[in-house]
């Protein structure tokens, strides 16, 4: 549900659709229309609220109303993407990935760890570089980086802790 919405946005909507649907046979059987009130307040909820009752009807359906735990199983399902589905392994889970949003890629590419043009390019270069057992804590930290230090326009390096380690404050930096 979070492309293109904030997360405080989307975690309250998730919180409120949760209460009244507890599983995934709940949430299949559940009407479009109530489903897009929950959701109002997330970008594209109409088109939103279909695809997360088929969703839901799918893991109903043919995973015996569990989420799969797993990448290959977790991106077939309709809408749900790298990004979800390592979200959905590593904060249902607890089994590592690199979920990489805009922030990830952004930090990861601005410090110089990689050199990459796509959030994909970045997942595979941050899973090739960093030690599994880091894997799970990299899009908590960067998302709170990136939302208060590293902003994609005007970002604070004065403040930041890293800046004499970082590719884009040096480069910026030079005269």
């Amino acid at each position: 549900m979070s492309a293109r919405t904030k997360d405080e946005t989307t975690t309250k909507a998730v919180k409120v659709l949760f209460s009244k649907y507890k599983n995934a046979k709940e949430l299949a059987s559940a009407k479009t229309k109530d489903v897009e009130k929950i959701i109002k307040s997330i970008g594209f909820y109409h088109v939103k609220s279909k695809r997360i009752i088929e969703v839901a009807k799918i893991i109903n359906s043919k995973y015996k109303g569990k989420v799969p735990d797993n990448l290959e199983k977790l991106v077939e399902l309709p809408g749900v993407g790298r990004k979800t589905a390592n979200c959905v392994l590593v904060y249902a889970f607890d089994k590592p990935a690199i979920p990489v949003d805009i922030h990830v890629h952004r930090i990861s590419n601005r410090l110089g760890l990689v050199n990459t043009k796509t959030p994909e390019e970045t997942e595979q270069e941050l899973m090739r570089i960093i030690p599994k057992k880091f894997w799970i804590d990299i899009n908590d930290t960067f998302v709170m980086y990136g939302q208060n230090i590293c902003k994609p326009i005007s970002p604070m390096c004065n403040v930041c802790k890293i800046k004499n380690n970082c590719k884009f404050y040096k480069t910026k930096n030079v005269s």
